[in-house]
Order: C-alpha cells, then sequence, then structure tokens
C-alpha cells in the first residue's frame, strides 16, 4: 500500500448484486458510511469504530479478532485483502555457481595447445588456390 492514511471506522460489506456476491473491507473516518453503502446498493453492512486511528493493514488486524467478523465470510476477506496487500520481497538473482573447470594435468594442457597451433600452421603453410578469372569476363560491364 502507498499510502499510511488513518482511519476510524473499518468493516466488510456485500458489493450490490451486479458484481456478483463479492465482499470487500471497508474503511471509513465516520461510521455514516454506511448511508452511502447502503444507498449504493450495497448489502450486509458491517462497520465498527475502532479504537483508536489505523492503517489499513492495522484495522484489518483488528477486526481478524473481533467476534462480529468471525463467520467464514469475513474471515476469508480479510485473509483475501491482507494476501494482496502484503508487500512482496523484492527477487534477488539467484548466486551463479562457479564454473567447474574439468581435472586436467599441465601436460594435457600443453597437449592440446601444441594439437592446436600445429592445427592452425598447417593451414598457413598450405598454398592457397588461385582464382583466376577468365579472359573473356575482363571486358564485360559491372
Amino acid at each position: 500500500m502507498a499510502t499510511e492514511k488513518l482511519f476510524t471506522v473499518a468493516g466488510i460489506s456485500k458489493l450490490p448484486s451486479t458484481h456478483g456476491s463479492e465482499y470487500k473491507v471497508r474503511f471509513a473516518n465516520d461510521v455514516m458510511r454506511v448511508k452511502v453503502l447502503i444507498k449504493g446498493g450495497h448489502e450486509d453492512v458491517r462497520l465498527v469504530e475502532l479504537d483508536a486511528p489505523s492503517t489499513k493493514m492495522e484495522a484489518v488486524q483488528i477486526l481478524k479478532d473481533m467476534p462480529e467478523f468471525s463467520d467464514a465470510i469475513a474471515q476469508a476477506t480479510f485473509a483475501e485483502f491482507i494476501e494482496e496487500n502484503t508487500p512482496k520481497a523484492p527477487r534477488t538473482k539467484a548466486a551463479k555457481a562457479p564454473k567447474v573447470k574439468p581435472e586436467s594435468s599441465p601436460t594435457a594442457t600443453k597437449d592440446v595447445v601444441a594439437k592446436f597451433v600445429e592445427l592452425n600452421t598447417a593451414k598457413a603453410k598450405a598454398p592457397k588456390a588461385k582464382v583466376e578469372m577468365p579472359t573473356d569476363m575482363e571486358d564485360a560491364p559491372f
């Protein structure tokens, strides 16, 4: 959550039937919010005044322990809110495993290098084929 705004009233309400039977956590600073929610078509509006102004997460933690919200619907609504609003830990890159070089003896390495040098010098010593242009192509247009 990006804001640490404080609220004195919190609870849950069931959204109007156009949105399905979904419950949401509600926050306000006045109990008169009940009237606005009912006028908007909300059902099962349950708001309570908190003892002290609280952030949204603190308010949900308080509501979870109240007997008015001990039913399964309220507990599931609170669990969903907490899951959606708990900050995720930033992903870190996994540590790369060190590259393991195959065990080799100094002579084996020297042999590989010698073979490599031998192959490359053989290619360099090989005569290159000479490409000759046919004589009738000398006067050809570009």
